[in-house]
């Protein structure tokens, strides 16, 4: 028999972006040991034009105090659904009631897309507040694990590394630029476990590019073979500076190009002032990108696992 609190659900609103904030925090906090949301980041997932906050959200409250969260969305146009879900320690009924709200709309969604199924992923730290014995329940299983990584800075003290002959680096602060960079990204993590291809508006609502500096996003050309690698950061971050995306042309790698824009990464993050860059890696990425993270000083800050479930489209 329930005893606790009966929670109260309702859709997200883009005024509730501070709330939202502090309850991730808050979980940040017991799951990694700091608080590492910023409000921009909620604000960007409540406001993306491929969001519908009365169909895609759900906020629990008990008591009045907003408990757990859930958002569903849909890159792929087809049967792969993506969705976030947050819940306080000890309101883990609140929890399970949001998951099988999302899980309802992720079927809705698939049907809507035409598919026959809804294969759903969610992002969950490694020791989560989420019990994961619901998850297991319900079907859902672990398929990937993907690292946090983060390297110390010394501020203003990290020397840009010395040229590669016949390579050049340029930012991406004109529009062309930014248009091969996405080009870039595109054609590097299309082989990448779960990439979705997008096009170049969906990518700059994706990465929030109002928010993007993008003369710290760069592209690596190689005397006569042109354009080969390209790296996606940004500085918007409170806790440190972040790497989105670093890829490289299949046929260029292992030339030192990923580790050339790592290293141009750390001395400009450092003469901004940081002291600390950090970026995910798939743990079973082909590329060796764990390798040449792990090479360059990266340490693990925390490990995210994918979990799945597979649910027929809604009827």
């Amino acid at each position: 028999m329930h005893t606790g609190p009966i929670p109260t659900v309702r859709a997200a609103r883009t005024e509730d972006a501070p709330h939202i904030c502090e309850l991730l925090n808050t979980i940040d906090t017991i799951e990694i040991g700091t608080p590492e949301t910023d409000l921009h980041s909620v604000e960007a997932d409540l406001t993306h034009p491929e969001v519908d906050l009365a169909q895609d959200s759900w906020l629990a409250f008990e008591d009045g105090r907003l408990v757990a969260y859930a958002l569903v969305w849909c890159e792929s146009g087809g049967e792969r659904v993506d969705m976030d879900h947050y819940v306080l320690p000890g309101h883990q009924a609140a929890g399970e009631r949001l998951l099988e709200a999302a899980e309802e709309r992720c079927r809705n969604v698939a049907r809507g897309n035409g598919a026959g199924r809804a294969v759903v992923h969610l992002h969950l730290n490694q020791r989560p507040t989420t019990d994961t014995a619901i998850l297991t329940r319900r079907g859902w299983r672990t398929v990937r694990r993907h690292q946090v990584m983060v390297r110390d800075l010394t501020p203003h003290q990290e020397p840009l590394p010395e040229p590669l002959p016949g390579v050049t680096l340029r930012a991406c602060t004109d529009e062309a630029g930014r248009r091969r960079a996405h080009a870039l990204v595109q054609e590097t993590f299309a082989e990448h476990f779960d990439h979705q291809p997008r096009t170049y508006e969906q990518w700059l609502d994706d990465i929030d590019a109002a928010r993007l500096d993008w003369s710290l996003v760069w592209i690596a050309a190689v005397e006569g073979a042109g354009d080969a690698a390209v790296l996606v950061s940004r500085n918007d971050r409170s806790g440190m500076g972040w790497i989105g995306r670093l890829g490289v042309v299949k046929d260029m790698r292992g030339r030192g190009l990923g580790g050339h824009l790592l290293r141009h990464a750390f001395a400009v993050y450092a003469g901004l002032g940081r002291d600390t860059l950090g970026l995910g890696v798939d743990t079973l990425n082909e590329s060796g990108a764990l390798r040449l993270y792990e090479a360059h000083g990266m340490r693990l800050h925390y490990a995210v696992d994918t979990w799945e479930v597979t649910l027929p489209a809604g009827g």
